[in-house]
């Protein structure tokens, strides 16, 4: 690689940046972007660190054989070697859920604003000439991963899985992404069709507006702190689920609960037990209103509710309460 100081040949005066230099600046530049990919290819913000870790080394092995200039398209480049380093951590993480203690569920991922720590500042901070493709790939991301979401996606194949990620939320052709997954197009079109289908016979297509999410999750929690278990059977659907992932450090329950009355007995009785120092904050998680209960100023747990389509009642609750998963929320703290 070329010494600090060389000049181009475009003039004497023209600094040419090192090519050390170069490597990491594009990769900076598209970190954003390759977390959001692998982080919803896998659901879990520590697996998508370790990925975009292993993505950095591959990276720099290849730019430091070649100018990171002489690859065409690094974007392109850099998001196969990440999905593909995504792909083979998934059987990995397949063995570690068979093991789990209790439910698995997406480790929560504060999507609000800019954070000192967690994704965003890992990826760094975008610059005033960012294009607007950019910026629609950030806004993207904050509207399209739901918990919800996440959840139905981890009951397809991890190539299922990685083909919709690809198409339905980053919009990339099914050229393109035969491309990244060495497979053919039509391959490509048969998994995005079997992804489409299962993800529609399990998730509606639609999105409830911000402020009706907001007023319903505030409404929830009063009734719950409140201990009025008939508010909470009014704002829950019959039909409403609740999965709880405390992964055998704190207790939760071992399998999803289903139906008004044991979800509002559940939930009346978690909000009954005594804690000190106990403080409710609402925070933007995985694009959703959420809440996060701290415990001695210190993150206790993750709610993310799901509504029905009439953005009336709660049809789903999750709740993460498991240390090891709420790592981003204690860096989104450093605001």
């Amino acid at each position: 690689m070329s010494e600090p100081g060389t000049r181009s040949a475009t003039g004497p005066d023209t600094p040419r940046e090192p090519a050390a230099d170069t490597a990491t600046r594009v990769f900076v530049d598209h970190r954003e972007l390759l977390f959001s990919v692998v982080y919803n290819v896998l659901g879990s913000v520590a697996d998508a660190e370790d990925v975009l870790q292993e993505t950095w080394l591959s990276w720099a092995a290849r730019t430091g054989r070649s100018p990171a200039a002489d690859i065409a398209h690094p974007r392109a480049y850099l998001v196969r070697v990440a999905v593909n380093h995504a792909l083979a951590r998934q059987a990995g993480a397949a063995r570690r859920r068979e093991t789990y203690i209790g439910q698995w569920l997406p480790e929560p991922l504060v999507t609000a604003g800019s954070r000192a720590g967690g994704a965003d500042a890992a990826l760094g901070t975008p610059g005033a000439d960012d294009d607007a493709s950019d910026a629609a790939e950030r806004a993207l991301r904050t509207e399209s991963v739901s918990m919800a979401l996440l959840i139905v996606l981890e009951t397809l194949t991890p190539l299922e899985r990685a083909v919709f990620v690809l198409h339905e939320v980053f919009g990339y052709a099914h050229t393109e992404i035969a491309g990244i997954l060495d497979r053919t197009p039509s391959a490509v079109r048969q998994l995005a069709h079997r992804a489409r289908q299962h993800v529609d016979a399990r998730r509606p297509r639609f999105r409830t507006r911000p402020r009706v999410q907001r007023q319903v999750t505030e409404r929830f929690v009063a009734a719950a702190l409140g201990g009025d278990v008939g508010t909470l059977m009014e704002i829950l659907a019959p039909d409403v689920a609740m999965w709880s992932d405390g992964g055998g450090k704190v207790r939760s329950a071992p399998r999803p609960i289903h139906g008004r009355e044991r979800v509002a007995g559940m939930v009346a009785a978690l909000a009954a037990r005594p804690r000190e120092g106990l403080d409710i904050r609402y925070r933007s998680v995985n694009g959703d209103a959420s809440v996060v209960v701290y415990e001695n100023g210190a993150p206790y747990g993750v709610m993310v509710m799901d509504l029905t389509p009439e953005g009336d009642r709660v049809s789903g609750v999750c709740l993460v309460i498991n240390p090891d998963k709420l790592s981003d929320v204690r860096r989104s703290e450093g605001d």
